[in-house]
């Protein structure tokens, strides 16, 4: 039964309360157990409204909301303006109609003709399915991923401003296109695309998605030897890279933090642990921005560092201090110098912490839950050193030095960073006289060792 296509509007306020609504939005509100001056009781609404406060863009999504005994389908648009938020509802069906459930599955088919392969999410994102033949065709175990953030198998590439479709798909429970993507652990670059799935409540459930090949996929990077100056980045490029992606990166790890710690309302889990994949997605950018701004650095001809009196002990212990709560989240206990300690030597101090808290960090990633990372101090002649050791799985001899190769990978399918980390921190170290040694075997754990020039001056007559 058609209840009448003319929209209903509302007003609120900037905190969320109803200030005013026409009779057919006022009654609905009413009977969900609302009123006047308070926060809007349909909860299809409700949510619509926290998000659209939070993201602070217009946002329209179809809803199937209780009235009473029956459904009501509708489509709502939240938009800010200058007195907090306009509703407008229109739609108004009785029930949820066969289009508001099946719809998204006859779209799901257009988009399965001519796709490479498919793959399903639940609310969450976290995949459900995943095309037999992917694995088969772009080097990957499908199997592995399934339960897994769809992050977990696409790198995802924003649209040059900033922007993720797959973002604004989510926030909107809308279908979205030209999603660009590399398949983790490959050098498949790919095109997503994806219509929501509505369970039979009318609720989102998730994404029906494809997968179209981008060809050819890009050559694998050159790598050069460690004591050759790199040309294949223009000057400044990663600094341009660097200035344009900051920003968007910060505002998307922002908002992703506020939305995982709930700080404008409770959220649904699936949600919380959503945001939180953001959050992590967008840090793990960030760092790449910040390793391509420190490869363009130091792989420059007239790039030098500064010749500083430090104390090993102490750059290790801020490393230690600043890598702390990474440990704590994966049960690993660092065991760190005691501030009695003191190791002098010569480098950069800045330079130093950062190799650091590469070294530190990698043990940390690689330990295994209730773990321990040593730090140890040592002097060699006229060497200062530190050892950072762990109980991972260990390095085999042939790969030794491989992960100091530029976006040298042991394992490209394993969580990890971008293969720059220790390619920059031996360069550094060389830089400031010194190296960067590892001693591994599988099932060994990993021993590196930062090298430095010491400070061991002979006391005054």
């Amino acid at each position: 039964m058609r209840l009448g296509a003319a929209p209903a509007i509302g007003r609120l306020s900037a905190d969320g309360l109803l200030l005013d609504a026409e009779p057919r939005l006022a009654d609905l509100n009413r009977r969900a157990g609302g009123g006047q001056g308070r926060a809007v009781a349909v909860p299809q609404i409700a949510a619509l409204v926290r998000l659209v406060r939070r993201l602070g863009i217009p946002l329209t999504r179809a809803i199937v909301a209780a009235d009473g005994d029956d459904d009501v389908t509708l489509t709502v648009r939240a938009e800010p303006d200058e007195l907090g938020i306009r509703l407008e509802v229109s739609g108004w069906q009785a029930g949820a109609p066969w289009e508001a459930v099946h719809a998204p599955r006859r779209a799901a088919d257009f988009l399965r003709a001519d796709a490479d392969w498919m793959w399903t999410t639940d609310a969450a994102l976290h995949l459900t399915h995943v095309s037999d033949q992917a694995g088969d065709r772009f080097g990957f175990d499908s199997q592995t991923v399934l339960g897994q953030p769809i992050t977990r198998l696409f790198s995802l590439s924003d649209d040059g401003e900033g922007g993720f479709p797959i973002l604004g798909a989510l926030a909107s429970q809308a279908r979205f296109e030209g999603q660009e993507a590399g398949i983790r652990g490959t050098r498949h670059r790919v095109r997503l695309s994806a219509v929501p799935r509505i369970d039979a409540r009318g609720q989102f459930a998730g994404f029906d998605g494809a997968v179209h090949a981008i060809d050819p996929p890009p050559p694998a990077p050159f790598t050069t030897p460690a004591d050759e100056p790199n040309t294949d980045l223009p000057d400044g490029f990663s600094r341009r890279i660097g200035r344009a992606l900051r920003h968007p990166l910060g505002r998307i790890i922002a908002n992703a933090d506020s939305m995982s710690a709930q700080a404008d309302g409770p959220l649904r889990d699936d949600y919380v642990a959503y945001a939180a994949d953001i959050a992590s997605a967008g840090r793990h950018l960030m760092g790449l921005v910040d390793d391509l701004e420190d490869l363009s650095a130091i792989e420059r001809t007239d790039f030098e560092v500064a010749d500083e009196a430090i104390d090993l002990a102490d750059v290790a212990r801020r490393a230690a201090g600043l890598l702390a709560v990474r440990a704590v989240q994966g049960n690993v206990r660092i065991d760190r110098p005691s501030f009695d300690d003191s190791l002098p030597a010569h480098g950069e101090f800045r330079r130093v912490l950062q190799v650091m808290v590469n070294l530190i960090g990698n043990a940390v990633r690689y330990s295994p839950p209730t773990g321990t990372v040593w730090i140890r101090l040592e002097r060699d002649g006229d060497n200062a050193c530190v050892i950072v050791a762990d109980q991972g799985k260990g390095i085999a001899a042939a790969d030794h030095e491989r992960i100091f190769a530029k976006f040298g990978r042991v394992d490209p399918t394993e969580a990890g960073g971008s293969g720059l980390g220790l390619y920059i921190a031996r360069r550094l170290a060389r830089a400031m006289g010194g190296d960067i040694l590892v001693d591994s075997a599988p099932g060994q754990g990993a021993r590196f060792v930062l090298v430095l020039p010491g400070r061991f001056d002979a006391p005054a007559a």
